[in-house]
């Protein structure tokens, strides 16, 4: 791992171990919007990896390409848990008529969602958890 991956995913590691305290507390829009951001970093980085390791090993790529695929999924559930956070009144007009592309979380959603649609075939999109037991 890289040296600036390193410190991010001890930075990610950090804000959990500060933040986000024991017991039963739901999350925050903020706090599902940038777990969006990231998931979608993620799956941008190892989109390059994919797309580079493919042609050199194609069971690796393969092994990269489902991974790819569970990122996606994930992004998806977390834009799903930010429109399920129970609306204040100070969001009310925000989150009014649900997904649009001029609300941060949607509109990135929606431009990666482009992108993960030329990328995937629907059934990819769709397939349960594949076991890394199957290469």
């Amino acid at each position: 791992m890289s040296s600036d991956l390193t410190f991010a995913t001890e930075a990610v590691d950090f804000h959990r171990a500060i933040t986000v305290p024991d017991g039963p507390l739901a999350a925050t829009r903020p706090e599902l919007d940038a777990l969006h951001q990231h998931c979608l970093a993620l799956y941008a980085l190892l989109d390059a990896h994919t797309t580079r390791t493919t042609p050199v090993n194609q069971a690796e790529g393969e092994a990269l390409k489902a991974a790819r695929v569970r990122l996606w999924q994930a992004a998806e559930h977390l834009h799903a848990a930010w429109h399920r956070v129970p609306v204040t009144d100070a969001d009310r007009l925000l989150t009014a008529g649900g997904c649009r592309p001029r609300l941060p979380v949607c509109g990135r959603h929606l431009r990666m969602s482009v992108r993960v649609r030329h990328t995937h075939t629907p059934a990819e999109l769709r397939a349960p958890f594949t076991s890394p037991d199957r290469l």
